[in-house]
Formats: C-alpha cells, sequence, structure tokens
C-alpha cells in the first residue's frame, strides 16, 4: 500500500468521525477500507486525537551519528582507503560492519570514487622562463629548426581511486 493511499484512506477516516460515525463496521461499510485498518485507526484517534503515521518503522542505522563521523574522520586522512579497510577500522570496537555497509552510507554522505585527474605541474617559475625564453628568441631563424616533444611515457597508470566530495580532485603530473 502506497503512503498515498494510507493518506487517503487516513484522512477520510478522520472525515467521517468527526461528522460522528464511530462504529468501526458502518465505517467499513461506507468506505470499503479494511476493517482491521478501519479499526487500527479508531485506536489512533482514541489515544492520540489524530490519523497520522507513528513513525518509527524500520530496522535503525549500522552506522549511528557517531560512527558516522568517525568514518568521515577516516576518509578526511586517508582518501585512497579502500572499503574493505574502512571497514576493518570501523569494527575495531567489537561491532562488525560489512564493506557494503560503509560503501552506502558513503554514496548517502554524498562521497564519490574515482581516479584523480592528472594534470602537469607547472610552476610560476616554469612560466616565467617559458616567457623570457621566448623573447630571447623571438628574432632568430626558425627555418633550420626542428622541435620535438618532450613528453613522458608511463608504462603503468595510476589506479588508486580516492574518495571525493564536489569537484573531482586533481593529481599533479612531474614532468620527467
Amino acid at each position: 500500500m502506497t503512503s498515498n493511499k494510507s493518506d487517503l484512506q487516513r484522512s477520510t477516516l478522520l472525515h467521517f468521525w468527526n461528522q460522528g460515525i464511530h462504529s468501526p463496521k458502518e465505517l467499513h461499510k461506507i468506505t470499503g477500507i479494511p476493517l482491521s485498518t478501519v479499526k487500527y485507526n479508531i485506536k489512533k484517534i482514541k489515544e492520540t486525537g489524530n490519523v497520522s503515521h507513528r513513525g518509527g518503522n524500520g530496522h535503525s542505522k549500522k552506522l549511528g551519528s557517531a560512527k558516522t563521523r568517525e568514518l568521515e574522520r577516516y576518509v578526511r586522512k586517508d582518501s585512497s582507503s579502500s572499503l574493505r579497510t574502512l571497514a576493518i577500522k570501523l569494527s575495531n570496537d567489537g561491532d562488525p560492519v560489512s564493506h557494503m555497509t560503509i560503501g552506502r552510507r558513503l554514496k548517502e554522505l554524498g562521497y564519490k570514487n574515482a581516479l584523480p585527474t592528472g594534470t602537469p605541474m607547472l610552476t610560476a617559475n616554469h612560466k616565467t622562463r617559458w616567457i623570457e625564453w621566448a623573447r630571447d628568441h623571438l628574432n632568430d631563424n626558425w627555418e633550420k629548426t626542428l622541435f620535438s616533444d618532450e613528453t613522458a611515457f608511463h608504462l603503468f597508470r595510476n589506479t588508486i581511486k580516492r574518495w571525493y566530495k564536489g569537484p573531482k580532485p586533481i593529481r599533479p603530473l612531474p614532468k620527467d
């Protein structure tokens, strides 16, 4: 039963209750709402004066607010930690926590896990030296000059993913 249907049933029963119809069988007959639902809602009206949802349904979360803060602290301290490593750290106090639970909670908190974007490291000194070199060689004869690319090639790529919130992290790549 969806919450919209439940809300409609509750408001209908409250309306007829306020009109003076207090018999569960009569309310069932008028509305077509199951008799057990009518009796349950009448009990709520007598106890609380309304038919609003009481709440408190469902299982409580495995990671409470203290454990969640501890999890965020671990992620901030080492953003490359795996889910299994984080689960072991949180389970040290005796209450076991699954790596799947950790993953779900990090997703709820807005964390993502991805490889950082690699960008070349250019310092202000590099940039000023490039400009100086260009100015020094502005009037050179470039017809007999050969340019080549000095890009370094890495045989193995970085496979360490990072946990992050907001913009994707950047990993500076040194020029070899």
